[in-house]
């Protein structure tokens, strides 16, 4: 079924070697991002359940006979399978009983609700289906990055060497614009609106596919907004209900918002960052509180109507949407090596923007800043004090100390040892 002009992803080589390995695997990731593409690729046989044609046929065949709908070539692709949530057993009962590998992949852009009896018979999958989450594209991805620095290779012990010539503006264009795969090759103002459309999709009808819980799409704009101010930054819920209440006429109390909240990451249209918890010399408290983030950075630009210009008139706003771009890359990038992608904060604001840390204890230390000799030497300072803190009797050395930046002509190794790597020069 493959598509003679679909351009191969990283998730292509993490979902056929995960159905190599298990009976089924679930991709999961938002609206938009390329999952039934990808899917696409390696499946023998589809039904795509909420095909308006045939929605409610599928449903009934689901709840009546499953076979129905899981009989087919192999991997048979089952598309938007939440929508009847049987399938989720049925197809665990069927791997389990035939008894071999890639037999089903499964995609979805939301969690289904599960009512409050049928959560104990749910099984939970483990052991039959495995998961792979899906973003929107990476600047590799997308071709918008050389890719002559690999995030494996870092970790392998290879130096960072390369050329780069992307300018501030047009890394300003790529942030609003985001990595949604149709907006890609379309003309720039085109490509700009794909966010907004997203955005006005999320707040006027996906965020009420969680539960029967209806959403006011003003409310859920207000806090898309509040999030997007609050980029970056551990901020607690209160702040974010100050926030919305301060344009709001009826203030929001933070049930109502985390409610929000909830729905929005069961759509995975936020995505926050967990603390890193290494082991430290000295006695300073970690912060554990999360990081909030957008799956893409678009999705805030898109929430406070603002466009690459904008960006590039407010630096400081700049570095923030440009931090979850990077976020957004290095998640997709750590995926095949295993890997996770934490931040660190300890009671003495000492930070680290992204720790990539992976299964088998290995993790490098990350700053990320648009560019300029004073942001990457604070980065770079930051990252040394954070090394020199790090207890190595209790756990490793970090493989590399990195700094990602906007723009700068090279990635390189600095004298102390810190590497600095503009974000179109890096890869998986």
């Amino acid at each position: 079924m493959a598509k003679s002009s679909y351009r191969p992803r990283i998730a292509d080589i993490i979902l056929e070697k995960k159905l190599k390995g298990m009976g089924a695997v679930l991709i999961e990731g938002p609206k938009w991002c390329g999952k039934t593409t990808t899917a696409e690729q390696h499946a023998a046989s589809v039904i795509f359940m909420d095909n308006p044609a045939s929605r409610n046929a599928n449903i009934e065949a689901a709840e009546l006979d499953p076979n129905l709908i899981l009989d087919g070539e192999t991997p048979r692709l089952i598309d938007e399978w939440q929508i009847a949530p049987q399938l989720w057993d049925a197809v665990r009962y069927t791997v389990d009983h035939r008894d071999e590998e890639g037999q089903f992949i499964l995609t979805g852009s939301a969690v289904p609700p599960v009512k409050e009896e049928n959560k104990k018979r749910m099984h939970t999958g483990t052991g039959r289906i495995a998961r792979l989450k899906m973003r929107p594209m990476s600047l590799w991805e997308s071709g918008e990055s050389s890719g002559k620095v690999s995030l494996k290779a870092l970790f392998d012990g290879e130096k960072p060497s390369a050329a780069n010539d992307t300018e501030l503006a047009r890394i300003a264009f790529m942030t609003c614009r985001g990595g949604w795969p149709r907006a890609i090759h379309q003309e720039p103002e085109i490509a700009l609106e794909r966010a907004s459309d997203y955005f006005d999709a999320v707040i006027n009808s996906d965020i009420n596919r969680t539960d029967s819980s209806l959403k006011n799409p003003t409310k859920a704009a207000l806090l898309m907004r509040s999030y997007a101010r609050l980029l970056g930054s551990q901020a607690p819920l209160t702040a974010i209900c100050a926030d919305m209440s301060s344009t709001e006429n009826t203030p929001t109390d933070s049930r109502t918002a985390q409610s929000y909240i909830d729905a929005l990451k069961l759509i995975y249209v936020i995505e926050d960052m967990p603390a890193w918890n290494p082991n430290l010399r000295s006695k300073s408290a970690i912060r554990t509180s999360d990081t909030r983030y957008f799956v893409d950075p678009s999705i805030g630009a898109a929430a406070l109507g603002i466009g690459p210009e904008d960006l590039l008139s407010d630096l400081r706003t700049f570095g923030f949407f440009f931090e979850n771009l990077c976020v957004r890359d290095l998640r997709i990038y750590a995926e095949p090596i295993s890997g996770q992608v934490y931040h660190f904060r300890d009671s003495k604001g000492l930070e680290c923007d992204a720790v990539v840390h992976l299964r088998n204890g290995r993790y490098g230390l990350i700053e990320i800043k648009l560019g300029g000799d004073k942001l990457i030497e604070e980065g770079a300072t930051n990252l040394l004090k954070l090394r020199d803190k790090i207890n190595t009797d209790k756990m490793n050395e970090p493989s590399f100390l990195m700094i990602i930046t906007a723009v700068g002509k090279f990635a390189y190794q600095r004298k102390d040892g810190v590497y600095v790597v503009p974000i179109t020069c890096l890869k998986d």
